[in-house]
């Protein structure tokens, strides 16, 4: 992740937690605990754990003895995750890059990456790195978003490109540009993993606090400061564009459906 895209800092990674969470992120994170719980891992790390909602829902659904090692590029995002366990869970937090990762070859049965990849400014060696740090048999397990189904993200993008239009953030931009299933199996496969699966899940979203959600969409993730060190418009005017727009195309209550695109391979 660029450095502007991972400053997840000050009050960001609280507002992520309690604004976007449980919005857009908590149902996928159910569906992605099961599926690793089904494989039954031994030792398990999680890169891109961010704020710990894919964590806290895995260490409730795997056997109480199972490790788990959270990792983040975002001290602030992880400290906010470690409240979320009591001091005698399996849980190791750990600050790391995804691309460089602090670990052994072969030290995990199952890695897994929620709505991170596409962040990487380095996606193939992401994936070499998975491959290096997993045992034979192990199992990535990640996610992306499916850029093809117009939500609230990509509506909140085309009122950034129009508000700083001679130099808009990018931040919405990437979290939907990479999803095209052929480019994620070649650069898997360049890698070295084998038996890919490919499994689409959609979700439908109702927002009812339209203008308490586009506050967060501003507020709780680096676009904040991406807003404020362009300073031609303050946050709450983006805000408020937000929010009209999002009314206009999705109604009020809003309501939207999302879709991620969940990949698993293996480590022969």
């Amino acid at each position: 992740m660029s450095e502007e895209h991972a400053r997840f800092t000050d009050d960001i990674p609280s507002a992520y937690d309690r604004g976007l969470g449980p919005v857009i992120f908590h149902d996928f994170a159910d569906h992605t605990a099961r599926h690793v719980a089904a494989l039954g891992p031994r030792r398990l790390l999680e890169t891109c754990a961010g704020t710990g909602i894919v964590t806290r829902r895995m260490r409730d659904l795997l056997p109480a003895t199972t490790p788990i090692v959270a990792t983040d590029l975002n001290d602030a995002m992880l400290n906010v995750a470690r409240a979320k366990f009591a001091s005698d869970e399996p849980v190791e937090f750990q600050s790391a890059d995804a691309t460089a990762l602090p670990f052994p070859d072969r030290s995990f049965h199952v890695l897994v990456c929620q709505f991170g990849v596409m962040f990487f400014p380095d996606k193939a060696k992401g994936y070499r790195e998975a491959y290096r740090v997993l045992m034979p048999g192990g199992r990535y397990v990640f996610s992306v978003w499916d850029g093809s189904v117009r939500g609230a993200p990509l509506a909140t993008d085309d009122v950034v490109r129009r508000l700083f239009a001679a130099d808009p953030p990018q931040f919405y931009t990437l979290t939907a540009a990479y999803n095209r299933i052929d480019l994620i199996k070649e650069a898997i496969t360049e890698a070295g993993f084998t038996r890919l699966r490919v499994e689409v899940v959609t979700r439908d979203t109702e927002v009812a606090d339209v203008a308490g959600f586009a506050h967060a969409l501003v507020y709780a993730n680096p676009l904040i400061d991406m807003i404020r060190a362009r300073g031609s418009v303050p946050p709450d005017v983006a805000v408020e564009a937000i929010a009209e727009a999002l009314t206009k195309e999705f109604g009020s209550p809003a309501r939207w459906r999302r879709q991620a695109i969940v990949f698993e391979v293996t480590r022969e």
